[in-house]
């Protein structure tokens, strides 16, 4: 973890909450000074404030890993 602004920076990867759109992503790097996040598994990143995201919890890990998991069905059907 890195600094960037006054909020640490998380690691590549890391999963977390966007509490202003209530979506889970993965951290996907710095535009200015707000973070990219994206859905995990891949998809459209978004752009967010670092003050408007926490930890994901247990509850955002299951919720992102269904996710992954019906989007890895949808793909396989097309």
């Amino acid at each position: 973890m890195s600094t960037h602004g006054t909020e640490p920076t998380p690691d590549m990867g890391t999963l977390l909450h966007d509490t202003e759109s209530d979506r889970v992503g993965e951290f996907f790097g710095t535009a200015g000074d707000r973070w990219t996040l994206r859905p995990p598994g891949g998809g459209v990143p978004w752009e967010v404030s670092p003050g408007a995201v926490e930890p994901a919890g247990t509850y955002d890990h299951v919720r992102a890993r269904a996710a992954e998991e019906n989007a890895a069905r949808r793909a396989h059907r097309l």
